[in-house]
């Protein structure tokens, strides 16, 4: 029988003979999820189960075929959340836990904060800003039908949490909500329409509705500040991911509808990726 120690460096060189990234990482998180590697223990000499070897290289194939490692594992974590993830909706990511953290601080101090989470996925931003906010009254919208068993899903792990799933579309449903809003947040599609065949091959496994921004990137943001942030109290605030080189863009398309950019934020790397507006 193959030991875990053994598996894992086979399963590390095939995934860098595959052209994957964080090689080393995602064969440890494969065979902790289905080789029964205790988290944060070392691989060690202890033998896999036939049964064990059989879902390992089944996974161990879907990953060297570019499926995400996220798909494959069904679940990942998001500040201290386990969501559920798969094909349909978007995989959460570090650089939208930044979006979270902004607007929980900056809701500090209301007593029951009533937030929108616009495009809301698999749930990452609302009921990520409800686990730092915990008194938030948060409306998650979502218009995929491949997106919203996720929301659903995640939304009911966590009951604790006032987070209520409405599907609808952000681009023309506005007038089916009302104010006032506190927050508004979102993580909206904001890639141009013409870098979508760019992007990594893990990448074009997730859903094009939750990535394509149209022909500049904007769309999505313009409706939000035209549309949606007319909902917010006095005082309230819209905070919103950007994608690189659109964040000056995006405080343009607020600006222009009267609300004051607050700041923007950066990411570990520097990146301009949080943008927050205050009415």
């Amino acid at each position: 029988m193959v030991s875990r120690r053994h598996w894992l460096a086979t399963a590390t060189a095939r995934l860098i003979e595959a052209g994957c990234e964080d090689t080393a990482f995602d064969a440890r998180c494969l065979l902790e999820d289905f080789g029964g590697l205790p988290r944060g223990h070392a691989a060690d000499e202890t033998p896999l189960t036939e049964a064990q070897a059989t879902l390992l290289d089944n996974a161990l194939a879907q990953r060297e075929a570019g499926r995400p490692l996220q798909y494959i594992l069904g679940e990942w974590e998001f500040l201290t959340l386990t969501l559920k993830v798969g094909e349909g909706v978007l995989i959460p990511r570090p650089d939208t836990e930044l979006l979270c953290e902004v607007a929980a601080a900056h809701l500090r101090g209301i007593p029951a904060p009533r937030v929108l989470d616009l495009c809301a996925g698999s749930g990452c931003v609302g009921l990520g800003l409800a686990s730092l906010c915990p008194a938030a009254q948060v409306t998650a919208v979502e218009l995929s039908e491949g997106a919203l068993p996720y929301l659903r899903d995640n939304a009911s792990r966590y009951p604790n949490y006032a987070v209520t799933v409405r599907q609808a579309d952000v681009l023309t449903d506005y007038a089916a909500f009302d104010g006032p809003y506190d927050a508004i947040l979102s993580n909206p599609p904001y890639i141009p329409t013409n870098h979508l065949p760019f992007l990594q091959r893990e990448v074009q496994h997730e859903p094009k509705m939750a990535l394509d921004g149209d022909t500049d990137g904007l769309t999505f943001y313009r409706t939000i500040a035209e549309h949606w942030c007319e909902k917010l109290a006095p005082d309230g605030f819209c905070a919103v991911e950007v994608g690189i080189g659109q964040a000056e863009d995006v405080a343009a398309l607020f600006a222009a509808q009267g609300l004051e950019t607050t700041a923007i934020y950066p990411d570990l790397a520097g990146i301009p990726r949080v943008v927050l507006a205050r009415k």
